[in-house]
């Protein structure tokens, strides 16, 4: 598996974790970004790569910081990094 799709899942836990901790379901999320509820859950399972734009979204939608999406261990020792991997 490549780093980005770690990366995305690891990211989409984050989102699911927030919007439950709101007590939101997806369509409830849905309603807030104006990001369709399929889509919602294909970034929750990390299937899907997230613009900036959309990371905002979720942010304002979840009233959390951006960077609080990326507070996850990620051990970037075991991937080999090459422009390939990425």
């Amino acid at each position: 598996m490549k780093i980005k799709d770690d990366f995305l899942k690891e990211i989409g836990i984050k989102i699911s974790e927030f919007r439950e901790s709101k007590k939101q379901k997806q369509s409830d999320l849905s309603f807030l970004t104006g990001i369709e509820k399929s889509e919602i859950s294909r970034y929750e399972q990390g299937k899907i790569n997230l613009t900036m734009t959309t990371l905002l979204k979720f942010s304002n939608a979840l009233d959390v910081h951006p960077r609080d999406f990326f507070d996850f261990e990620f051990d970037l020792s075991k991937y080999q990094i090459d422009g390939s991997e990425i």
